[in-house]
């Protein structure tokens, strides 16, 4: 894990973080929603990265916690809140393998724009209570194709983007590593391990979203039952139970992960429910790095259906990394 600045929970630079956060989800979902509506729609696109790196280098935990929260409770607006995730996750996870510059940038704009072709309808199949239609289905079938003529269009002349966009759903044969893969083969097999385990946690109105160890079970290892590198990577990098994720202790009480450790199965949390379920007037912070209770197993938002008060959990996150590091 990389380190990150520290806000100070004191002051109100962490209530202008989340607002920042949801500016760039709402940008997002103009340029995804009517992108030939855009001018210089790849420089958009840059811009959008330079935002969203810059908020991740203000603290990388309070926007995981922000974005899996994001992603766990709620389908509304799904394209353009899984592209931001996959986009965050792809940057960390390309920072984690320690892929060349270059290779980050094309990565990290084929997250954000690889169902451009087709936002509304994700929008609308996030919402579905039954299967998708025969139309439906063709155009989920082709928006990798179809996606990558339309940034074209746009204007977007970076190669290894558009080749990324056209095969991040083609299941390619790979010669094992990373490293000997060609590059558009390479990016394309990170985008399709992320956005699976992105997908996976995601609620929809037909189904619940998994836990977050169900969806890592699903892409640490490849239909052949190899070691798969971007699903360990993703592990190194944002931990089994992610900041903003519910979790059970061993003591039967119910906490939401605030922040990373050094050891990925040992976050910091905020405890909220007892054993028996009744919700703690006040959340408690919990270090399970040093001490027990620990992390039994992660939860799904529907096995843990609590309202957060987003505000207070970041404040209480940054409240305790910035002890960590006052005693260090």
């Amino acid at each position: 894990m990389q380190p990150t600045n520290v806000l100070d929970p004191n002051d109100s630079s962490y209530e202008e973080l989340l607002s920042l956060w949801a500016d760039l989800e709402s940008g997002l979902t103009v340029i995804l929603g009517t992108p030939l509506n855009i001018q210089e729609f790849e420089k958009k696109v840059w811009q959008y990265d330079r935002w969203m790196q810059a908020l991740l280098l203000q603290d990388t935990d309070t926007a995981l916690y922000l974005l899996f929260q994001l992603a766990t409770t709620s389908s509304a607006g799904y394209s353009a809140s899984h592209a931001l995730v996959c986009a965050v996750l792809c940057h960390i996870t390309a920072k984690e393998l320690e892929l060349p510059a270059a290779e980050r940038d094309s990565l990290v704009h084929a997250a954000m724009t690889m169902n451009i072709a087709m936002t509304e309808l994700q929008d609308q199949m996030a919402e579905l209570t039954g299967k998708p239609n025969a139309v439906q289905q063709a155009a989920v079938r082709n928006h990798a194709t179809q996606g990558c003529l339309l940034l074209a269009r746009l204007g977007v002349v970076d190669e290894l983007w558009l080749d990324v966009v056209t095969a991040h759903h083609e299941d390619v044969a790979r010669p094992g590593e990373l490293h000997l893969m060609k590059p558009a083969d390479r990016l394309a097999h990170i985008l399709r391990i992320i956005d699976r385990y992105a997908a996976m946690i995601s609620p929809r109105k037909s189904r619940s979203g998994r836990t977050v160890t169900e969806s890592l079970r699903a892409v640490v290892t490849s239909a052949k039952g190899e070691r798969d590198e971007v699903g360990h990577a993703l592990v190194r990098a944002v931990g089994l139970c992610p900041p903003g994720t519910f979790v059970r202790l061993d003591n039967r009480e119910t906490a939401v992960v605030l922040r990373r450790s050094e050891k990925p199965n040992h976050p910091l949390v905020a405890i909220l429910q007892d054993a028996r379920g009744e919700t703690f007037a006040q959340p408690r912070l919990h270090r399970t790095a040093i001490s027990t209770p620990r992390v039994q197993a992660a939860l799904s938002h529907a096995q843990a259906p609590i309202q957060l008060n987003h505000h207070t959990m970041v404040q209480l996150g940054l409240y305790a990394a910035r002890q960590t590091r006052l005693a260090a």
